[in-house]
């Protein structure tokens, strides 16, 4: 007789609520969801929080209950969080950020002074050339602003994404017509498009493209699906960066926004695409509650008068 197979891990059902509301979940509640989220295992929570692995057990145990939803599937490979889990760790994020922030504002109205980290997510070509002048003249004014600048792909969720799940205070990021719910922002540069390619070429509109995965939005890609002239991409690379090399290489042209040709390199010709060029907006994007917080408020200021 043949031995049964082993009963796959099955997710709790949801608790049902209890007279605790969410509204009581204390910040060390929070910091273990976030952990739980961010390491996916309750063992690896644990060890990063320096708990047992049941006490990181019972906290979420405890959390479920009072949010009334399961917010991670437990499995041999660990805990994999559901679509409450990942609502439930962003607002998590969120809310531990403020508390960090209420702190920080606490000292500095005592002090008269901004400190404190400052989160920014930001794609690589405002990372490189649109940020550093802003962050050399704002911690300049207030040399207690600790900036952590992380480059985040502009695909997905981009850079918004991570300002939306509480990894980021502020993220640089291209807009589109509308914000992403929940978030504000306003643009600070539109940047025009250009036709990049080989020095000299006598019909570079005749070469094979070059591109890039995140390159443009949807008004872009419109005006390209108008223009007979552009090919299916030939090459297609990772970032701007790599575009640069394979045209000044001779390889191909290549159609870039502006931020992206900063120091461009020998070889490499631009021609503007007239009138009728397609744009990019970038600008930033906050949460409402972080956006009245001192830091914010001073990068903010910094961004849309480097755009003056």
């Amino acid at each position: 007789m043949t031995a049964a197979a082993p009963a796959a891990p099955v997710a709790p059902a949801a608790p049902a609520p209890t007279s605790a509301a969410a509204t009581d979940l204390a910040p060390h509640e929070l910091r273990v969801l976030v952990a739980v989220d961010r390491e996916r295992g309750f063992s690896a929570a644990a060890k990063v929080l320096g708990l047992t692995q049941s006490a990181v057990s019972h906290s979420i145990r405890g959390t479920e209950r009072k949010v009334g939803a399961v917010l991670f599937e437990r499995g041999r490979k660990g805990a994999t969080p559901t679509a409450a889990g990942v609502a439930a760790a962003a607002h998590a994020r969120r809310v531990l950020r403020l508390l960090d922030t209420l702190a920080a504002e606490a000292r500095s109205a005592e002090r008269g002074t901004v400190a404190g980290p400052l989160r920014i997510a930001a794609f690589r070509s405002a990372a490189l050339y649109l940020l550093p002048p802003v962050l050399e003249r704002l911690t300049a004014r207030h040399p207690g602003i600790e900036p952590e600048v992380r480059i985040v792909r502009e695909l997905g969720a981009g850079t918004a994404g991570e300002v939306a799940q509480g990894r980021a205070d502020v993220g640089i990021a291209t807009i589109g017509a509308t914000l992403p719910a929940g978030l504000i922002g306003g643009v600070l540069i539109e940047e025009p498009y250009a036709l990049v390619h080989p020095v000299g070429h006598p019909d570079p509109r005749s070469l094979p493209l070059v591109d890039w995965h995140e390159n443009c939005g949807s008004y872009t890609r419109q005006w390209w699906a108008g223009q007979d002239w552009i090919p299916k991409a030939t090459f297609l690379t990772e970032d701007d960066g790599a575009v640069l090399s394979m045209v000044s290489r001779r390889l191909g042209m290549a159609i870039m926004p502006a931020l992206s040709l900063n120091e461009a390199p020998d070889g490499i010709e631009i021609t503007d695409l007239g009138p009728e060029r397609p744009t990019r907006s970038v600008g930033y994007i906050t949460t409402p509650e972080l956006a009245s917080s001192v830091s914010v408020r001073a990068l903010i200021r910094e961004l849309r008068a480097a755009r003056q």
